[in-house]
Order: structure tokens, then sequence, then C-alpha cells
């Protein structure tokens, strides 16, 4: 079913990390193949809304890379539940994509403030532990709000939020949001922000404010002292890269080989065989690309 994107309800969307690089690499795919996969909506219930609206549930990458290419229309797929069962199973449905901690946090959050839904619920619904679900709400509970909106816009990454500034806030919310105040958009590395927090915590409050106030002095300091010593020997990256381009050569074999009658035409016992093979290299594949995304960021 197609739908035109102005139909869309995007509520949902600050509960998404924005992320540049793989919204282009969407916009790539979506040029040479088009849209392979529908996204998630469920019908409006808002009394007073002119005309049809459906709320997105999933796939609001998708949408914006189709709004960049100046699309009309997008292929969804109308889930015909309430509006909390549909946050629910885009949420099991999504389970390969890898999600960041604060993003589990944000839909916890609304499930349990927007929907009602208590800790056994959430616990229930999502098949996680209360300690999961206990340990993401107090992710999003200490962290403050201006500092959530600039991960959420793509300003700072969720690792470094996750391992440092949840941390700072905790011991002092003020200093955490005037810190990311004083970046002005300037993205931490997750080596930058380890250097930062520990020179951080060893700090008497005066100095604990100037570097606070002055991030970027710091890090250029430590950068002219410390240098790339504490990066992987050239040998060694060489080999991750020599291993990508196996990984990309792979791909393009498997591709060739799909696009053979005899895989296509293959019987059930191999279909599922080869479903259960690609889950497993997406989820290998996934974990590389989030440890890469921790390197370049």
């Amino acid at each position: 079913m197609q739908l035109e994107i102005s139909q869309l309800d995007l509520r949902y969307a600050s509960m998404r990390i924005r992320d540049g690089e793989r919204t282009q690499r969407l916009v790539a795919s979506l040029c040479e193949l088009g849209q392979q996969t529908p996204v998630l909506v469920v019908r409006g219930a808002e009394e007073n809304v002119p005309g049809d609206h459906f709320v997105l549930i999933d796939g609001y990458a998708r949408v914006d890379a189709l709004h960049r290419l100046g699309r009309d229309v997008v292929e969804v797929a109308v889930l015909e539940v309430a509006e909390t069962e549909a946050l629910v199973v885009g949420f099991r449905l999504d389970a390969t994509r890898h999600r960041s901690a604060l993003e589990e946090g944000w839909l916890l959050q609304e499930l349990r403030d927007g929907h009602g839904l208590g800790l056994d619920e959430l616990v229930n619904r999502l098949g996680r532990s209360k300690s999961w679900v206990s340990r993401r709400l107090a992710l999003v509970n200490v962290l403050p709000a201006a500092v959530q909106s600039e991960v959420q816009k793509g300003r700072q990454s969720a690792q470094v939020a996750t391992k440092y500034l949840v941390p700072l806030a905790r011991a002092n919310a003020e200093q955490c949001t005037r810190l990311v105040s004083q970046l002005d958009g300037a993205r931490l590395s997750v080596r930058d922000a380890g250097r930062w927090y520990a020179a951080w915590r060893k700090a008497d409050p005066e100095l604990k404010s100037r570097l606070v106030e002055h991030p970027q002095l710091f890090l250029q300091a430590e950068a002219s002292t410390h240098g790339d010593e504490d990066r992987p020997p050239d040998d060694e990256v060489t080999a991750v890269i020599g291993d990508l381009g196996a990984v990309a050569g792979i791909c393009v074999r498997a591709r060739t080989r799909m696009d053979k009658r005899d895989v296509v035409a293959s019987g059930e016992v191999q279909r599922r065989m080869l479903g259960r093979a690609f889950t497993r290299a997406r989820e290998a594949f996934g974990a590389l690309s989030a440890r890469l995304e921790e390197e370049s960021v």
C-alpha cells in the first residue's frame, strides 16, 4: 500500500537518533533499487484531524531518505493493532538493528508515560528483565533533556552519552549540560570523551569548572601531548581494511548467486536455512558496524 508522505504523523521521531551516514546509504540504495521494505504505520485515531492520517511506527530513516530525494509517496504496511501494541511490535521486528541503550530508554519512557504501561507490563511485553528495563529508564531519567536533544540530533554519539555523559550527569547534571553547550556541536570521539572524563574525575572543583568551560582547550592539549599513541598499529589497520574488502567481495558474490534461478527456486527447507544464515550474517555485520562507528566518531 502506498501513502503520501504528508499523511504520516511523525510523532515518534524524537525516539530515534539521526544518523547522517545511514541516511546517505539509504538514499543511494533507494536511487538504485527503490524502496525494498515497507515502513510500519497504524491508523491515526485522533478526532478533529482532517483527512486520513497514519502514525509512523518504524521506518523513520527510510522516510527521511525518501524526503531528501523529493519523493511524495512511501510504501507502507498498516498494522491493524492499537498504537501501544504497534510500538511493541516495531521493537520486536527491529531487534536485529543496532539500537542504542538511549533509544531503548526513550521507547520505554514513551510506553510508560505516554501509554500508561507499568514496569511489569514493560517486562512482559518486551520480553526483557526488570533490571534491563530499569537500567534504560534510569539513563533517560538521569541525562538532562538538552543533552538528550544533542544525541537525538546526532551531534553527540550514543556511546559517548551512555559511557561518559550519564555518569557525569549523575555527579553534576548542571556541568553535564554546560559541557555539551560549550562543545557547540563539536562531536566528541569515545577516546576524547574518556580522556576528558578521566581528567574531570581527578580534578578539584575549580579545575572541574575550567574543564567544563573550555573542553576544546583540554582536548587540544591532550592531542599535542599524546598524539596518536593509542591508535592501532598500521599493520592492524591494514589487516582490518583487507577483511572489510573480503566482506564486500563475499556480499557481491552472494548477491550474484542469489540472482540464479536454482537459488530462487530452492525448497522450503533450503529457504529456511538461507534465512537463518542471513540472520547470523546480519547480526555479525551489525556488531562490526557498531564497533567501526565507535572508531569513527
